[in-house]
């Protein structure tokens, strides 16, 4: 008996700033957008979009496109750092909604819960409902990837926001990929990008040093919550880095590999904040790991780092990049970053690339290099299966970002700012958030959501 995926659906924000546009609004030269960093769109969650959104979008789908009986859903397990609440899950978001759409209780004997580890929250979700299945094989579970990542105006990470969701059907002897029970893990607890609970006092509001209530309030400080993250983009390239390698070595170890690691593996797919991430950060293991190594980790520093951009520069590194890496890349430079979703959408792209060339590739492997910030990163491996091809071409994925609609800069900063009153696109067959309270006490802050047709 094999584990691993069966099934695939996605729901990726309609609209997006074109990069372009972004580049020229902040006075940066877009090839270092789009040559540099591989990034061509945005999307942008619309006024009536939210995590909750994306995820129940994406898991309808999944149910309606396989048939799914909900009786036979054991557990959706929700991989997000996009949260709506310090207590109720995005899991629970979707299980009253799968009701309204299915039928009262459908859902009543399904587990749910959030993961929350940054990038890697979904891939740990999926680690779960994998080594469930495998031990309860009649059982089906379900992962869902889904977030909005959002930077601040005019920071360093605002080229690379995105948002949507991805929907995983985990079972026994799955249709597209079998994964096997080997993951190493490298864990250390750093601040290399967080979003921490901050404050404000609430006299710098108010100006009035007294402590009085203010709008319900009577805590002297003002929690505030923001999706934007604090972070220090070379200190994170440094953790990925570090994490990765450590999490490779491990998996080489675990599976006794003798040889090239990355040899054994038909592509790769690792997380894509920005779409040449992973061919940035791989160069080290490519020299490390080659038949004849390129380097052995102990050169002088100042010596290392020299002959390790030269080697990411080399012909033998940009022929290695086009046939291991460059398959998962596509997707991200249409998208953006998914946070949580952006591996799955990595191993979607390579399969729609892989079914494009009519490839025949059943039981080749593929290898994932999972990082979450904070910092976490996961690797493991999975075995193509004869049901791939017809996953790939059914989900029909370039076909769809192809029908997304760009905005001007003035929509995106209104969108951002959430200022926009109204949505860019009216909705059409999706859920929307209809609703949030603000009256009744007992509901303060309640999300409704409805089935628009």
């Amino acid at each position: 008996m094999t584990t691993g995926i069966d099934a695939v659906a996605y729901d990726i924000a309609k609209i997006y700033l074109p990069i372009k546009t972004l580049a020229h609004a902040r006075d940066i030269d877009p090839d270092k957008l789009e040559k540099g960093l591989g990034l061509l769109k945005m999307t942008l969650p619309d006024v009536h979009q939210d995590t909750v959104v994306f995820g129940a979008n994406a898991l309808t789908r999944l149910i309606t496109d396989n048939n799914l009986d909900p009786a036979d859903i054991a557990r959706i397990y929700v991989g997000t750092e996009s949260g709506i609440d310090s207590s109720k899950p995005i899991g629970s978001y979707l299980v009253a909604l799968m009701e309204q759409k299915f039928g009262h209780d459908s859902f009543l004997g399904c587990d749910t819960v959030d993961f929350t580890f940054a990038c890697i929250g979904a891939v740990d979700a999926l680690h779960n409902c994998i080594d469930f299945v495998r031990l309860n094989p009649t059982k089906k579970a379900i992962v869902i990837a889904t977030d909005i990542a959002k930077y601040d105006l005019e920071s360093t990470g605002e080229y690379t926001q995105g948002a949507g969701a991805v929907a995983l059907l985990v079972t026994a002897n799955p249709r597209i990929l079998a994964i096997e029970n080997n993951w190493a893990v490298s864990t250390k607890g750093v601040f290399d990008f967080f979003k921490p609970y901050r404050t404000i006092k609430k006299s710098d509001i108010t100006n009035i040093d007294a402590n009085e209530p203010w709008f319900g309030n009577l805590e002297a400080v003002i929690e505030i919550h923001k999706d934007q993250p604090v972070f220090d983009g070379q200190y994170s390239n440094t953790c990925y880095t570090d994490r990765t390698r450590e999490a490779y070595n491990s998996f080489k170890k675990l599976t006794n590999t003798t040889g090239s690691l990355y040899n054994t593996w038909e592509a790769i797919v690792m997380h894509l904040p920005y779409a040449f991430q992973g061919r940035r950060m791989f160069a080290e293991l490519f020299a490390l790991d080659a038949e004849t190594p390129l380097l052995t980790g102990n050169e002088d520093p100042a010596d290392y780092q020299t002959r390790l951009r030269e080697i990411s520069k080399s012909d033998d590194y940009r022929a290695f990049v086009s046939q291991k890496l460059q398959l998962a890349e596509p997707a991200s430079s249409l998208i953006g970053n998914l946070y949580t979703g952006s591996i799955f959408m990595g191993l979607l792209s390579v399969l729609a690339k892989f079914a494009a060339n009519d490839a025949d590739l059943d039981g080749k492997k593929i290898g994932f290099l999972a990082y979450g910030s904070g910092s976490k990163s996961k690797v493991f491996e999975g075995v193509l299966q004869p049901g791939w091809k017809a996953a790939a071409q059914n989900a029909r994925l370039f076909e769809t970002l192809e029908q997304s609609t760009a905005i001007d800069f003035d929509t995106y900063q209104k969108l951002h700012k959430k200022e926009q009153q109204y949505s860019v696109l009216a909705p059409v067959n999706e859920w929307v958030l209809d609703a949030i309270e603000h009256e009744l006490p007992n509901l303060v802050g309640a999300r409704y959501y409805k089935w628009v047709e």
